[in-house]
């Protein structure tokens, strides 16, 4: 995959791989490769906001208003 582009799918893949600590060096080299970086910080600011809803929804729920 020299080069390639990187599929949506794939670029999840490594901003999720990624923000819990488990990216291989294989892929992160790949992800370098790319010539551009906004579809990783697109998804990475999709992730983030995404964890953090699903962070508050699930403390809401356990602890009682």
């Amino acid at each position: 995959m020299d080069n390639a582009k990187s599929g949506l799918w794939d670029v999840f893949k490594s901003v999720a791989a990624s923000v819990f600590g488990v990216q291989s060096s294989a892929n992160r080299e790949r992800d370098f490769q790319q010539q551009s970086f906004v579809p990783y910080v697109v998804v990475g600011i999709i992730f983030v906001v995404i964890l953090v809803v699903s962070l508050i929804f699930i403390v809401s729920a356990v602890i009682p208003s």
